[in-house]
């Protein structure tokens, strides 16, 4: 057994007990209901030793469970061994939702305690239901990360607060605040509460480092006519950033003070809320000043405008400049026999990366999988994992970058050494649906998971298939994952518009063999006006090569092969220009017609 991870999930039952809580549920995600959370917030994380950014922790009186989905079954299998923890694997047929399991298996009479700030106000309302009817409570109230179960708990970040130029956000924040106010309006709301951080970084103008790999502020945001308040801490405001708000009309209040600030509203406010961003406790604290409805700002931050899109254009052109030159260092070192190891793959990537224009950071954790280590999704080396990369397998990287004019997220799999027919196949069929969904027109308000099958019908043919999404909205120097949009099997219900930038990355793992995932970032623009309306295409923003060694030209129509053809050759002449030496003689090569 894991001792350390008993001795602390041991501390959270003695709280349980005293407080007469027969579960809790533990989310990875904070009081902003982000993917990406400060380690104030990684209390699952804590009490698990499961690293993943998605999952779960339910504990009860003698067992605990871990829900993560399918990115996360190889990792979550092996971070998990010897804890005690169960892996619930979701999106399984055979696996129970949480809610459910905790109806089938809590007896009647007893509680389930949960930080009702880390439940949106639907996901609140859900669980409460589901328990009500197997006669359960739900105590809202109940702190699993009290000091007795986390006494060496990270403070809050401390970073400073700084402002993004208009020159790169392409629109003011008094301007983006009047356009969300008028937003709200339409829900009869006269203010608008803002908790999801990206949210109020993109209105604001305003970005920090609070998040690691994210370029946002811990923070909460009111908006109104009357005068808009931000709650952080006063201390990370610089001067250039306070005389920014000020311009906006928006002045900064203790992060503690949302709560007491909120209920001290007058009787006739009207405060909308996101049903899926904001607290459950938000809401019960507002009470009937709340007006339950979707983002204001979500639609205004996903469809960029020209500032955002010829920025974003500029910082790919940098971004596959430093991806040419990080391959041909890759490729060489292994072709020289150096040795190489996974985890020197994301050094080289953020020094080429970082000697560009504008380069803040990376925009996640870059993903350096070699042979069975690709077949994880998220897999990320460390040093009791660390393979060496030879001549003898794929290579999965995926990783990207924050610029002030843009965010880039790309995955190439590269063949060290010759691939083998099997390999060359599986690669060309998830290329297949990346170019059939490259290649898409469809209808105005079509939306994701009615394109999601182009990408997956090469694979589904043979049998096989990929559990995560195929494409996920990207920020504008913001989180590298946002929504509302996607690409995806399930539908989230918001149509692709143009504007929009999407990720197109289907992919195939074979557990202890090799992973093949290729990604592009695509915008969304108009392709047609005919009699039957509107009709939408994507423009391919990323400019780097696929790997030629692995195509395999005999499943392979004239049209996709032209598509190839094409695009390399659009990557070559966009980067020549920025690249010598064997950086360029590999581009030329990598370019060359199939």
């Amino acid at each position: 057994m894991d001792n350390k991870v008993t001795s602390r999930l041991d501390a959270l039952r003695k709280r349980m007990d005293q407080n007469g809580i027969a579960a809790t549920v533990i989310p990875q995600t904070d009081p902003h209901h982000g993917e990406y959370i400060a380690d104030h917030w990684q209390l699952r994380r804590h009490l698990s030793g499961f690293t993943g950014s998605a999952g779960s922790l339910v504990v009860t009186a003698d067992s605990a469970f871990l829900w993560t989905d399918s990115r996360y079954f190889l990792q979550a299998t092996s971070q998990l061994e010897g804890s005690g923890i169960v892996l619930m694997k979701e999106g399984l047929l055979s696996t129970p939702s949480i809610d459910k399991y905790l109806a089938s298996n809590i007896p009647a009479g007893s509680t389930v305690g949960i930080d009702g700030m880390l439940f949106s106000i639907d996901e609140t309302r859900h669980l409460a239901e589901a328990l009500a009817h197997a006669g359960i409570k739900l105590d809202t109230g109940f702190d699993p990360a009290d000091t007795s179960v986390w006494p060496e708990r990270p403070s809050l970040p401390q970073c400073e607060i700084y402002v993004h130029d208009i020159k790169y956000a392409g629109q003011s924040a008094s301007d983006k605040i009047a356009a969300v106010l008028s937003k709200a309006a339409e829900y009869g709301a006269t203010s608008v509460f803002v908790s999801a951080l990206d949210e109020i970084a993109w209105t604001l103008n305003i970005r920090s480092n609070d998040v690691e790999y994210n370029p946002v502020a811990t923070a909460h945001l009111y908006l109104s006519a009357n005068g808009s308040v931000l709650f952080t801490d006063l201390n990370k405001i610089t001067p250039a950033a306070d005389a920014h708000l000020k311009q906006a009309g928006v002045e900064c209040r203790p992060y503690g003070e949302i709560l007491t600030f909120l209920a001290s509203l007058p009787a006739e406010a009207r405060v909308l809320l996101s049903a899926s961003q904001s607290a459950g406790t938000v809401s019960a604290t507002l009470g009937d000043r709340a007006v339950i409805g979707s983002s204001a700002v979500a639609m205004f931050k996903a469809v960029k405008n020209e500032v955002q899109i010829e920025g974003t254009r500029a910082a790919m052109l940098r971004d596959g400049a430093a991806m040419v030159r990080a391959l041909s260092e890759i490729t060489s070192l292994v072709a020289a026999g150096e040795a190489l190891t996974e985890m020197d793959i994301p050094g080289i990537l953020t020094r080429h990366r970082s000697a560009g224009d504008l380069y803040v950071e990376e925009s996640f954790e870059t993903i350096a999988g070699f042979g069975p280590h690709g077949a994880i999704v998220h897999y990320a080396a460390r040093p009791d994992t660390n393979s060496s990369i030879t001549a003898s397998n794929l290579l999965l990287i995926d990783s990207g970058a924050n610029y002030l004019d843009g965010t880039t997220d790309i995955t190439r799999t590269i063949s060290l050494g010759t691939p083998t027919p099997e390999q060359r196949h599986d690669f060309t069929l998830v290329m297949k649906g990346h170019i059939a969904l490259a290649q898409a027109v469809f209808p105005e308000g079509t939306r994701g998971h009615q394109l999601d099958a182009m990408a997956r019908m090469p694979l589904w043919k043979e049998g096989k298939l990929y559990l995560h999404g195929t494409g996920h909205g990207v920020g504008h120097f913001l989180n590298v994952h946002e929504g509302p949009h996607s690409i995806r099997l399930n539908d989230t219900g918001a149509p692709l518009m143009p504007g929009m930038i999407t990720s197109n990355e289907p992919g195939l793992y074979l557990d202890g063999r090799y992973g093949i995932r290729c990604e592009n970032l695509v915008l969304t623009i108009p392709a047609m006006e005919t009699e039957f309306g509107r009709f939408f295409r994507f423009e391919t923003l990323t400019l780097c090569p696929f790997d030629r060694a692995l195509f395999d030209l005999s499943i392979m129509t004239p049209e996709e092969i032209k598509w190839v053809n094409d695009y390399h050759a659009r990557v070559y002449d966009a980067l020549s220009p920025l690249v010598d030496g064997d950086a360029l003689t590999w581009l030329r090569n990598a370019t060359l017609p199939l």
